[in-house]
């Protein structure tokens, strides 16, 4: 089976083409530049182009959709927005005009609007799960509502079963020596509810969202089952959001608070990468 990862050269994509190659497929990277380490034929495509799109996804039975630009700050909002938008338009219009039938794309934590607010706002309710509302103030957030709405927009008109992945903040091997520097600073992590994912387990996500038939068009939450920090729950939202009062995990435990458990249900998967396991307390 040949599956097209776009973005694999990037800080997650990388493990996204690895777990698919060590599993035994077929994978092409697509993206704008080399990979540091081939680990599969790559071509270097424009995404936002949609004829480059469809030659990119010639041959292939899934699409999996990494690329992007991850976070504010990096292009003007504006680019931002377009990019993000147009380019995972146009994978979705190739896929659907090449017949494909399973795609993933990744879509953001920062969707429901924490991260990035200029008018720092509380969660209704923790661990955030998918039925939380998604109130961006940023252009990079509003582009992965923008895709989740493009995928059902697929689905409804083809059938293609996409998963919208709403990924928590990546680490990578090597990043966990920052660590240290942050698990009692409660501040520095708030806004992304002290979660995080190893790069690993979601590449595994990625790989059990493909191999799964009859999910539709469904959004999930990436996370770790546990929270970044070296502190209780009760102890970061005293000190961080103690206006929020409906709390549904236990206070003195570690607990995600950006729920994991739909996409455990639905894919299979279970997280297995501790921050605790690489980091000398």
């Amino acid at each position: 089976m040949k599956v097209v990862v776009t973005g694999g050269s990037g800080l997650l994509g990388p493990w996204v083409v690895r777990e698919f190659v060590e599993a035994g497929y077929e994978v092409l990277n697509v993206d704008v530049k080399q990979p540091a380490e081939e680990l599969c034929p790559t071509l270097i495509v424009d995404l936002t182009n949609l004829g480059e799109a469809v030659q990119a996804l010639e041959g292939a039975e899934a699409v999996v959709h990494v690329a992007a630009i991850p976070r504010v700050g990096i292009r003007p909002n504006a680019a931002t927005f377009e990019t993000n938008t147009v380019s995972t338009y146009n994978i979705l219009e190739a896929a659907a005009t090449l017949g494909i039938r399973k795609a993933v794309i990744t879509s953001s934590e920062s969707s429901y609007g924490l991260v990035f607010a200029t008018h720092p706002f509380d969660p209704l309710y923790v661990p955030v799960d998918e039925d939380h509302p998604q109130l961006p103030q940023d252009a990079y957030g509003l582009s992965k509502v923008v895709n989740e709405l493009t995928a059902e927009t697929f689905h409804r008109k083809t059938g293609m079963q996409i998963v919208s992945f709403r990924m928590g903040n990546v680490i990578t091997p090597e990043k966990y020596r920052n660590f240290p520097g942050f698990i009692h600073q409660p501040e520095l992590r708030k806004n992304i509810l002290w979660s995080y994912i190893d790069a690993r387990d979601a590449a595994t996500a990625y790989r059990l969202a493909i191999e799964k038939d009859g999910l539709g068009a469904v959004k999930l939450n990436i996370a770790a089952d546990w929270t970044s920090m070296d502190m209780t729950n009760g102890e970061l939202l005293k000190a961080c959001y103690p206006n929020v009062t409906d709390i549904r995990v236990p206070l003195d435990g570690y607990d995600t608070l950006l729920s994991n458990k739909k996409a455990k249900q639905l894919l299979g998967w279970q997280p297995v990468y501790h921050w605790r396991d690489h980091v000398s307390l």
